[in-house]
C-alpha cells in the first residue's frame, strides 16, 4: 500500500494562466518523481492494454489525430505525440472542451519526473465556488494509482476497487488533503486564502459525499 500522506507530499502543484483564442484560462500542474525509466512511464501512460490497470477502461486510437475515450469519464483527440518524452491532447468531459500535456523528463540521479498540465476556461464563477481541486483531485487520484502501478508493476482494478476505497477512512483522508494541497497552490497563485479554503471545503464535501449527509 501507498502512504497516502506521503504521496500527496510526493506531488508538486501549481496554478498558472495561459492565453487563449477564447480568452484567458486556467493551467493546473502535478509534477512527481517515478523511480523508473523514462520508457516504462511512457509505455504506462500510452499503452491501451496498460491504462485501465491503473487509470480507467479506454477505447479509441492512442495517435495523432486519433481519438480516445475512457469509460465514464473524458474523452478528446490526441494533437501531438513526441515519444518518449511528451504527448498533448483534448480533455473533452459534460460538453466542455480543455487541453492536457504530458512531459517526461529523466530526473536527476535516476528516475522519471512525470509533469502534466491541464489548461481549462473555467468560468469566473465556478472558480470561485469550487477551485482546482474539481480537477486537481481527480488528477491526484490518476497519479496515485500511477504511482502503485510503477511501484509493483501488479495489476489493479480501479473501478469498483478504487470506489470501495475512495469511500474508506485512508481514501476520505487521501481526497481532504488532495483537496487541501490544491488550496495551497491557489493560494500561492494569489487567490484569497478563506476563499480557496472554502471553495476546497465545498469540493472535498461533493468528492467524499459529506455535502448529501443529513
Amino acid at each position: 500500500m501507498i502512504d497516502t500522506t506521503e504521496q500527496i507530499s510526493a506531488v508538486k502543484r501549481t496554478i498558472g494562466s495561459r492565453t487563449l483564442d477564447a480568452g484567458e484560462a486556467r493551467v493546473l500542474t502535478a509534477t512527481q518523481t517515478y523511480d523508473a525509466p523514462v520508457e516504462e512511464v511512457w509505455d504506462a501512460l500510452t499503452n491501451i492494454e496498460r491504462i485501465p490497470r491503473w487509470f480507467l477502461p479506454i477505447s479509441g486510437e492512442l495517435k495523432v489525430g486519433g481519438s480516445y475515450q475512457f469509460e465514464g469519464n473524458a474523452g478528446g483527440t490526441v494533437e501531438r505525440c513526441d515519444a518518449p518524452t511528451s504527448f498533448a491532447a483534448t480533455w473533452e468531459f459534460g460538453g466542455q472542451v480543455s487541453w492536457i500535456e504530458v512531459t517526461l523528463t529523466p530526473a536527476p540521479g535516476g528516475g522519471t519526473t512525470f509533469t502534466l498540465e491541464h489548461t481549462a476556461a473555467v468560468d469566473d464563477d465556478m472558480w470561485v465556488q469550487f477551485g482546482p481541486g474539481a480537477v486537481g483531485i481527480g488528477w491526484d487520484m490518476g497519479i496515485l494509482g500511477l504511482a502503485g502501478h510503477l511501484g509493483t508493476g501488479a495489476s489493479i482494478e480501479p473501478g469498483k476497487a478504487a470506489e470501495e476505497w475512495l469511500a474508506s477512512d485512508d481514501g476520505r483522508r487521501f481526497t481532504a488533503l488532495s483537496s487541501a494541497s490544491w488550496a495551497d497552490a491557489s493560494i500561492a497563485a494569489g487567490t484569497d486564502e478563506a476563499e480557496a479554503r472554502a471553495a476546497a471545503d465545498r469540493i472535498t464535501a461533493m468528492y467524499t459525499g459529506a455535502d448529501q449527509q443529513g
